[in-house]
């Protein structure tokens, strides 16, 4: 049986990018892949056919709460790169009055590459205040993977990561928060990275209601969960 293989793949190598730890590659997130092309159609017979674009999903109206949540507490916010252009409930994330169009260049080119790819950020006059993954996939991984590159390559950047992912999920993310790869860190992982359930999300925002604009980064404590393992009996 002939496989179907696409040929552009074929020889194709990522692209390396100048840090202080020298060339390093920096993987593009693929949790909720978007395409305007047609299913039905693809230029080569031999390439596989194109997925249709997904409709909005539960990642997306976690991402828009969150950047939504930081605008109407007055801080500048980020949308992964190639984001901006979602939208939940007819609203573009870009409508946002306090949505960066760039972020401040503050690191080297392989750092600053693995931060637009963050799916939220907050920042307070260029200062990070927090970074969001919103893991809504089997794997519980990629945005793992991105923070543990950030902490390897900035230890001393004092950023409160948060993994974003549904009630059910509040295990997986634990579990793959404390893996051995992620321990070797300095700090480690699971000391800097906390849990956000999507209902603890959701209910904190409908609690806070018009009191928003008052609240301020240190409200995701109260909403969040260590990342901590239980200690084995």
């Amino acid at each position: 049986m002939k496989l179907a293989v696409d040929k552009r793949k074929l020889g194709r190598r990522p692209s390396g990018f100048k840090s202080t730890m020298g060339t390093v590659t920096v993987p593009a997130d693929d949790d909720e892949p978007t395409t305007t092309s047609d299913p039905t159609t693809t230029s080569d017979p031999e390439v596989d056919p194109i997925p249709p674009p997904r409709e909005p999903t539960a990642h997306t109206e976690i991402q828009w709460l969150l950047l939504k949540l930081g605008n109407d507490m007055g801080l500048d916010v980020w949308a992964a790169r190639g984001d901006r252009n979602r939208e939940w409930n007819g609203r573009r994330f870009d409508s946002l009055p306090r949505i960066l169009n760039d972020l401040p260049r503050q690191f080297d080119e392989a750092t600053h590459r693995i931060i637009e790819n963050i799916d939220v950020l907050w920042l307070r006059s260029n200062a990070f205040a927090a970074a969001f993954e919103i893991e809504s996939t089997t794997s519980v991984y990629s945005g793992l993977l991105r923070m543990s590159d950030l902490v390897a390559m900035q230890p001393n950047l004092k950023i409160p990561l948060f993994i974003v992912a549904p009630d059910e999920r509040q295990a997986k993310v634990i579990s793959e928060v404390n893996r051995p790869t992620f321990s070797i860190l300095q700090p480690k992982l699971v000391e800097i990275c906390r849990y956000i359930s999507f209902s603890s999300l959701r209910d904190h925002l409908k609690k806070a209601g018009p009191y928003l604009k008052y609240l301020t980064p240190d409200f995701l404590q109260e909403l969040s969960d260590s990342c901590e393992a239980d200690e084995p009996f």
